[in-house]
């Protein structure tokens, strides 16, 4: 099981929103390049991004504050948050992003991202954000009527080979995770999903560990990091292999 901090942008600085809401935001470090500077050291192989400007599709972005990430961070880099055009995709891998997380244009024009995949190739990870399995878009204010499982159904048609699956009512509460509705979206794909939203504990690593589908392979985690309740070197000590696969 990898171990994927995050690291949510808002005007440049490194956040965490409560269940999403743009209004209750909390502020942890002016300069994001700070934090990932600390997960290099702590030995994180894989760094979970999120531009909560871009998804809001007003046109604001954090591409600087990106840059400056990628600069310090030598492991993979995966970023969601407005990847809507050909040509933002070409700019973040510019950048140096690995992988790029798509959830709007993805419930909205899935063609789209075919398209993507025949230029791009397989660097692209379907975020299916949900609200009572309602499939939820533009940085989760907006809503799409589709369900959760049949957008997840299709992602494996379409060559995606990753799944981000939030629970958006758990992310950024310390609830604990949705790891019920993550195992179905794991046995629904059968491709590999990464768990994301309500880790408040290092015993909730330890159930994701034990009782996750055995496509459950990663798990983010971002505000009990930052709130101190967690000891992510212990948790890769205990929960990730040295030789675990972090490219998928």
């Amino acid at each position: 099981m990898l171990i994927i901090p995050a690291i949510d942008l808002l005007n440049g600085e490194c956040v965490r929103l409560y269940k999403g809401d743009y209004s209750e935001v909390k502020s942890y470090e002016r300069d994001p390049s700070r934090v990932a500077l600390d997960f290099e050291k702590m030995g994180i192989k894989r760094l979970h991004l999120v531009d909560l400007d871009a998804a809001r599709g007003e046109g604001q972005h954090n591409r600087d504050a990106v840059r400056k990430i990628r600069a310090v961070f030598s492991g993979i880099i995966e970023l969601g948050g407005g990847v809507r055009s050909a040509e933002d995709v070409r700019e973040l891998l510019e950048i140096g992003v690995d992988k790029l997380i798509v959830g709007t244009v993805l419930a909205r024009e899935p063609e789209k991202v075919e398209s993507w995949i025949q230029s791009f190739g397989k660097v692209f990870i379907a975020g299916i954000d949900a609200r009572n399995g309602e499939v939820k878009v533009s940085g989760w204010e907006k809503g799409t009527a589709l369900r959760d499982t049949a957008l997840a159904e299709k992602c494996a048609s379409m060559g995606i080979t990753n799944i981000i699956y939030t629970n958006i009512d758990r992310d950024g509460t310390l609830a604990g995770p949705d790891l019920e509705n993550t195992n179905r979206i794991a046995s629904e794909s059968g491709i590999i999903v990464t768990l994301s939203g309500g880790i408040s504990s290092q015993d909730d690593f330890k159930s994701v560990f034990e009782k996750g589908h055995p496509l459950l392979r990663g798990v983010i985690t971002g505000k009990a990091y930052y709130e101190g309740r967690l000891d992510l070197e212990k948790a890769i000590h205990d929960y990730q292999k040295r030789d675990e696969e972090i490219g998928w």
